[in-house]
């Protein structure tokens, strides 16, 4: 091979390398729209599967209603990088036994009425929410999920027919409820979540407040225990003060009209 041809073999991984990179925060090779697709499979097969009772939008109208607000205003803040881009399409999933939530990538964001009817106000789910969202908008979710199956075959996944590779897809959808992140990931996450609340009336450090009340001996898989919690609360509180974000706990606890102990008494 000559310098020259050296040259533009090495000119074309370096663009190669640099696309991928501009539009993501370190998922190589795996674009913006690849996530959006994988995200829509994905979210096809866990209604599909059976594995999860998800309440129906039309009777449940009041409960999505509340959610779907306190995402728009999230949204609204202006610090979701993928905002237009990704679905954010919220769906409930009855199991008050389980203390959880979740998010694809391409932004298809699950909850468990568990996890609803645990928390104390609408700031901590709001934080909790913030969270989830940031592990798809940081494309955290997809470049780990890379990591576990390897992108040939999330890639597979992409180009294959409706009803292919069914087994690995139902693999892929379960392995979202439990995804366990690397440290910064997990930090990264905890202070765009501060960065999405900031600019709303919730609590900027809403997701602290969950990690004071689950305390540091229980902590659920959705929400690695590393960094161990009490730090957790620690930086998150910080970000919020470097941001001057507001500090009351109470504000706000009412959602398009309604108080959160009225919406926690709809499931």
């Amino acid at each position: 091979m000559n310098k020259i041809t050296l040259f533009l073999c090495f000119t074309l991984v370096l663009g190669l390398f640099t696309s991928c990179k501009k539009n993501g925060t370190g998922v190589f090779l795996f674009s913006v729209q690849d996530d959006v697709d994988l995200g829509a499979k994905v979210d096809a097969e866990i209604k599909s599967s059976g594995e999860f009772t998800i309440l129906d939008r039309s009777s449940n109208a009041a409960a999505y209603n509340y959610l779907n607000t306190m995402r728009d205003q999230i949204l609204a803040g202006g610090a979701v990088t993928f905002k237009d881009e990704f679905a954010w399409e919220l769906n409930i999933i009855d199991d008050d036994s389980t203390l959880n939530a979740f998010c694809t990538p391409g932004g298809y964001i699950y909850v468990y009425t568990g996890l609803i009817k645990y928390l104390k106000n609408s700031s901590s789910l709001a934080g909790v929410m913030g969270h989830e969202m940031a592990h798809a908008d940081r494309r955290h979710s997809s470049s780990q999920l890379q990591q576990q199956y390897g992108l040939d075959i999330l890639l597979s996944l992409l180009s294959s027919t409706t009803g292919q590779n069914g087994e690995l897809l139902g693999n892929v959808a379960a392995s979202l409820t439990s995804l366990a992140f690397s440290r910064a990931d997990e930090k990264e996450a905890d202070k765009y979540s501060v960065d999405y609340l900031c600019p709303t009336a919730y609590d900027a450090a809403g997701a602290a407040r969950f990690f004071e009340k689950i305390g540091t001996s229980s902590t659920p898989a959705f929400l690695s225990t590393h960094p161990n919690p009490e730090n957790r609360v620690a930086n998150i509180n910080a970000d919020a003060d470097a941001l001057t974000c507001s500090e009351d706990l109470e504000n706000p606890d009412v959602v398009s009209g309604v108080p959160y102990t009225d919406f926690q008494a709809m499931f």
